[in-house]
């Protein structure tokens, strides 16, 4: 009887689309195909009537709730979904619906499948362009749930959407996917138990877009994952929890522009993988096309992350990690953890990958408070070549000793193999640091500031650090070509090399505390040495022992404690500086010509650098002349070099 009443609807629609403008709807349950009347072309079915076929689908007649016309506006390649309470309705243009293989609707809970027919070959052609899922409305028990084989796009238009038993919105595709919310909308995402692997998952590429908000609630696993890379683009993105991770992804994460917040995690921030079994990556590749690297690339937009798990990462890269814009801001407080698989401590860190750092431009603020907590870390080279960098640790020395776990450590740490112990420090390279540019302030106050355990190099920019122990440190040579550089140290040697120490350039401002501590030391227990050949230097505390002096060097046998003193290259301004109020013995000073040095100036306009404890351009008024005698870095003791400094 149903039959012969859709077979008599379908003749009597028919006649109506011919004559108006109208819509065809054909209504399957919680699910209407939408066919404007100039795309519905011809209509079969069967003799018996048992199907009906509509510009390529397929329907059975038995399944068929009602076939009405009207005069709805229907958008080409669309899916709506709209979700209202424990109910879900869903409304399927017609120029896509032979590439819908299955939509189902069960309360609020929407599960849509894309047939293999629709393949990434025909949208190229230009048969039909890829299907967009407009999701709006609220349910408190609801989730959407898409499958097949080709790029979609998701748009959210007002959506709240919260689902207790698994993902809220959970894309099986393996294909590119764009998931934008719309401008002047905001969106918000929640699970609950289950076996998601996050909030909002995509087996595929994501590309977080729009100029609209989306909020994201993690509560069984991350916030949101991709199986493939991650892309953030003008959206306003708060992550307001997740048990494990906010943003986790693989092959690469690219941020251009666009605000993400990410807090209340129980691990990193944004972690990428490399997403091959072998665990090699492809390194970067052109336009990003194939590229399997663990990379992270930073370019644009606000990026607050705030990390309170133990050993947490505000941004961890199984590969490198590019900064080229953008203002970044992230706060780690967790403690430190012993790993008892890797047999080693482990502690947090604002930025970490695990093969090359480049820093090219940004704003970046890292600030960790937990113990041995850091503020940049890499298992690579770190090169810095622009930007603003202002880091702070504030964290105690973790240790494993004696079967138990510290994260404020007061024990002999020198006997401790390096495994058993972390240090809080404001930057750390296992590879070689190279500073080409940018400006870059560290305070880290319980132990060394800078460190690299290869070489550093220093060419340009401005460079301070503070700390409680060596302020720069390589394990290696360091030298410094140019730029300005100061290292404050309240515990120990200022400029620090435990190879070579060559200075050729730039103006250096050194602070260390007293003997046997230096201002500036080498590794002259190994047969290393320091070598001042160039740039104007200007120390509180003493130089290393047997310094080789290319360039003629000054000392004062004593300087005063919270004043500011103007160093001159003869009648030419270099630099006025603000003494500490403690520190080593001694000044020594040197410059390309014949230096001069008053002490107790008054400083006024120029630029303050190095924290306000420098001032570049200034106009100097007031003052005594210091007097200074030849240096000649040949004896120990004060004014004479010094003696050797611990490392």
């Amino acid at each position: 009887m149903k039959r012969n009443y859709i077979i008599t609807a379908i003749i009597a629609m028919l006649c109506c689309l011919c004559s108006t403008a109208q819509t065809l709807n054909v209504v399957m349950g919680d699910v209407t195909y939408q066919y404007p009347a100039s795309q519905a072309g011809d209509m079969t079915y069967t003799d018996n009537g048992s199907s009906l076929t509509i510009a390529g689908k397929t329907f059975s007649t038995g399944l068929i709730s009602k076939i009405y016309t009207d005069g709805t506006s229907v958008s080409d390649n669309t899916v709506s979904v709209s979700y209202e309470g424990t109910q879900a309705t869903v409304a399927i243009a017609g120029n896509i619906a032979q590439y819908i293989e299955t939509a189902t609707v069960s309360g609020a809970h929407v599960t849509i499948e894309q047939t293999e027919e629709l393949t990434n070959d025909l949208i190229k052609a230009g048969t039909v362009d890829e299907i967009s899922y407009s999701l709006s409305g609220s349910s408190s028990d609801g989730s959407f749930t898409m499958d097949g084989k080709s790029k979609a796009t998701i748009e959210l238009r007002g959506l709240t959407l919260t689902n207790p038993s698994g993902a809220a919105i959970n894309i099986l595709d393996g294909k590119r996917i764009a998931l934008s919310a719309k401008n002047g909308t905001e969106n918000t995402l929640a699970d609950g138990s289950g076996s998601q692997k996050a909030c909002l998952y995509c087996k595929g590429h994501l590309e977080l877009k729009g100029k609209g908000t989306l909020n994201v609630s993690g509560n069984y696993a991350h916030a949101i994952k991709s199986g493939d890379y991650m892309e953030v683009k003008n959206l306003t993105l708060n992550v307001l929890g997740a048990v494990k991770d906010g943003l986790s992804c693989n092959e690469y994460f690219l941020m251009e522009s666009g605000t993400v917040s990410i807090s209340g995690v129980g691990d990193d921030g944004i972690q990428c993988d490399i997403d091959n079994d072998e665990g090699t990556s492809t390194g970067e590749t052109t336009d990003h096309e194939d590229e399997d690297s663990g990379n992270i690339y930073l370019e644009g937009g606000t990026l607050t992350i705030s990390v309170t798990a133990d050993a947490a990462k505000g941004i961890k890269a199984d590969g490198d990690m590019r900064i080229t814009g953008g203002d970044i801001n992230v706060t780690t407080s967790g403690g430190g953890t012993w790993d008892t698989d890797d047999q080693k401590t482990k502690a947090s860190t604002g930025l970490s990958s695990d093969g090359n750092m480049t820093i090219t431009d940004g704003t970046l603020t890292l600030t960790s408070t937990g113990g041995g907590g850091k503020g940049i870390s890499t298992d690579g080279t770190l090169t810095i070549s622009g930007g603003t960098i202002n880091i702070t640790t504030t964290g105690g020395i973790v240790a494993y000793a004696n079967g138990t776990l510290s994260n404020n450590y007061t024990g002999n740490t020198d006997r401790l193999d390096s495994d058993y112990k972390s240090s809080p420090k404001g930057i750390k390279a296992d590879g070689n640091l190279i500073i080409d540019g940018g400006t870059i302030n560290v305070n880290s106050s319980k132990s060394e500031g800078i460190e690299s355990k290869g070489t550093i190099t220093i060419n340009g920019g401005q460079t301070f650090s503070q700390a409680g122990d060596d302020a720069i440190n390589a394990s290696g040579d360091m030298t410094i070509n140019g730029g300005y550089v100061c290292a404050y140290s309240t515990g120990n040697d200022g400029l620090d090399a435990n190879g070579n120490c060559y200075i050729k350039g730039g103006v250096v401002y050194a602070i260390g505390t007293t003997q046997p501590e230096v201002a500036i030391d080498a590794n002259t227990e190994g047969g290393k040495k320091l070598y001042i050949q160039g740039g104007s230097i200007i120390t509180c505390g003493s130089l290393e022992s047997g310094a080789q002096l290319s360039q003629s060097c000054y000392q004062a046998s004593s300087w005063n404690k919270n004043a500011w003193y103007a160093l001159y290259n003869g009648d030419e301004l270099v630099i006025a500086i603000r003494t500490p109020s403690a520190g080593g013995n001694g000044m020594v000073v040197s410059t390309s010509g014949t230096p001069t040095l008053k002490s107790d100036v008054t400083v006024s306009d120029g630029t303050a650098y190095f924290g306000g404890m420098a001032n570049v351009g200034g106009t100097i008024s007031g003052g005594n002349t210091v007097s200074l005698s030849s240096y000649t870095g040949n004896s120990g003791g004060p004014g004479g070099g010094g003696f050797p400094g611990r490392r």
